[in-house]
């Protein structure tokens, strides 16, 4: 089952946690690492992982000393595609700062409403097809997952199961982000809650 709902820097107080707590802090200790993984783990058409790599190159900025890197997955091809094209209708960028719209998108020439996504962003999103209820091919450590709005489709035991599998590519401390009606209770005993359905590893 898929779903393709989704829209940019959508429960944005995920977006807002993730530069306070985890770009922040690491911005300014010199002495953190400058690896830094995340996985949008049902990615869609393409908005959320886009949405990340906007809120890592407003907070990081200069990038040339960081090794950042963003993986975008999702189980439908279609839509997949769809997000590594990156382009949209205006429709879909209303929800943009003006400031947002002019630094990370360019009108496409002959297509009337329709805006390309700035290759700067593209460049930091790696987009694969993947199966959440079969092996996780990445090794991680990954500082912050989101995996909004999926396993709700899934029932109890296929939930425990991928988040068996998931604790394990996380450290403690490191992001998880789930969506608005979704929980890890009688889940997973990997993660605590910090915020509404922002959850940190054991």
């Amino acid at each position: 089952m898929t779903t393709n709902l989704t829209s940019f820097f959508r429960e944005s107080h995920h977006f807002d946690y993730f530069r306070e707590q985890v770009l922040e802090p690491r911005l300014r200790d010199p002495r953190a690492s400058r690896r830094i993984r995340i996985w949008s783990a049902a990615c869609s058409s393409g908005e959320e992982p886009y949405s990340i790599a906007m809120v890592v190159r407003e907070t990081l900025q200069d990038l040339r000393n960081w090794d950042v890197r963003i993986l975008a997955t999702d189980l439908d091809t279609e839509i997949l595609a769809r997000a590594m094209a990156g382009v949209y209708p205006e429709d879909c960028l209303k929800g943009l700062t003006r400031q947002r719209m002019l630094t990370h998108f360019s009108a496409i020439p002959g297509r009337p409403g329709h805006f390309s996504v700035a290759p700067e962003l593209a460049s930091l999103i790696t987009f694969k097809q993947l199966n959440l209820t079969r092996d996780l091919p990445m090794s991680g450590p990954l500082d912050a997952i989101f995996c909004r709005n999926v396993i709700i489709y899934f029932d109890k035991d296929t939930q425990r199961d991928l988040f068996a599998r998931i604790a394990v590519l996380q450290r403690s401390d490191d992001v998880l982000f789930l969506g608005h009606s979704e929980s890890l209770f009688k889940v997973s005993d990997d993660y605590v809650l910090r915020r509404k359905t922002i959850y940190r590893r054991v």
